[in-house]
């Protein structure tokens, strides 16, 4: 990556991406193969892309020479900001901090 910011990536050895799935992964209600037992609901893979986009990031699949699947999920880097320092009490003090 040329631009700061952060990745994950989470491979497996497993079959990979089904024929026509790759290109749909990230789309609610698509599932793999429908023979496997635990099949789920289809929406996994769209929830992770619903939250990298509402980071400003974005997600990405991939099958993996050999075997096995690859999901990216790539988030931009954001100002780091001083933390609140806690009062006398334990409190934290009245003044709002959040990332920008």
């Amino acid at each position: 990556r040329a631009d700061p910011g952060v990745e994950l990536v989470v491979t497996d050895e497993g079959p990979g991406f089904a024929d026509g799935l790759l290109e749909r992964a990230f789309d609610r209600f698509s599932s793999g193969d429908e023979s496997r037992s635990g099949g789920g609901a289809g929406l996994g893979l769209a929830i992770v892309d619903a939250i990298a986009r509402a980071h400003g990031g974005s997600a990405s699949a991939r099958n993996v020479d050999g075997g096995g699947a690859e999901v990216r999920i790539s988030l931009p880097a954001t100002e780091l900001v001083q933390a609140p320092q806690m009062g006398g009490e334990g409190r934290v003090g009245a003044q709002s901090f959040r990332p920008v």
